[in-house]
């Protein structure tokens, strides 16, 4: 029988890998930069230079007028105590400090890039908004207005009324062309029958006097 393979040493790309047990101690971050900002702010302030200020004048007036035997940081060895404090009290305030500065560098890139993208949003609307504008200009310019419709009415009446007085003053002049043919009709159909009447009845020069005298038809 095949004997079964063995595992490999070789660590699997496809798995994830195991979590190593860590014996460092943990902390918040986030709690733990909370806490060093208040005592950053703190050392910022008034209220910590009096503090300060009465805590090292009351340390070295006591270790310099009280009895030898109640002193702790005496005169004679130049307040050695008092001087190991204050140095540990910078070393460990520098790096609060720093450590404040630079939470309040990352808020302030943060509040940098939301005013950043804030002010993108609002160029974009506001170029959104000027096309829009644009083009309701454009179409406003398009559309008739007031003036444009009531010149147009007032253009279109005075056209229909020059009309309407060409089309008056053409009838009356057929009307005139008409009563001057019927005239001139009239005057030929006159002499006409002025001709025929003479010739029905032709005179002479001895003719009677008694006769009666023959006119033209006037009446028409």
């Amino acid at each position: 029988m095949a004997e079964p393979r063995k595992a490999t040493s070789r660590t699997r790309l496809d798995l994830p890998a195991a979590q190593r047990r860590s014996f460092r101690p943990y902390y918040d971050p986030e709690s733990f930069g909370r806490v060093s900002e208040r005592i950053a702010r703190f050392l910022g302030t008034g209220r910590f230079l009096v503090y300060m200020t009465l805590f090292v004048a009351l340390w070295l007036v006591w270790n310099t007028f009280a009895p030898d035997r109640v002193q702790f940081d005496p005169r004679a060895l130049n307040y050695t105590l008092l001087t190991l404090i204050l140095s540990l009290q910078a070393s460990y305030a520098a790096p609060l400090i720093l450590l404040a500065q630079n939470r309040q560098t990352d808020r302030d890139r943060v509040s940098n890039e939301e005013d950043r993208a804030q002010n993108a949003r609002l160029m974009a609307e506001v170029e959104y908004l000027t096309r829009e504008l644009a083009s309701l200009r454009q179409a406003v310019g398009e559309v008739a207005t007031r003036d444009f419709v009531r010149d147009q009415l007032r253009e279109v009446a005075e056209e229909v009324v020059a009309r309407t007085s060409e089309g008056a003053g053409a009838v009356l002049y057929d009307q005139q062309k008409r009563l001057e043919k019927e005239e001139r009709e009239r005057r030929a159909e006159r002499k006409r029958r002025r001709s025929q009447h003479s010739e029905e009845q032709p005179t002479s020069v001895g003719g009677g006097l008694g006769e009666p005298f023959v006119g033209g038809d006037d009446s028409g």
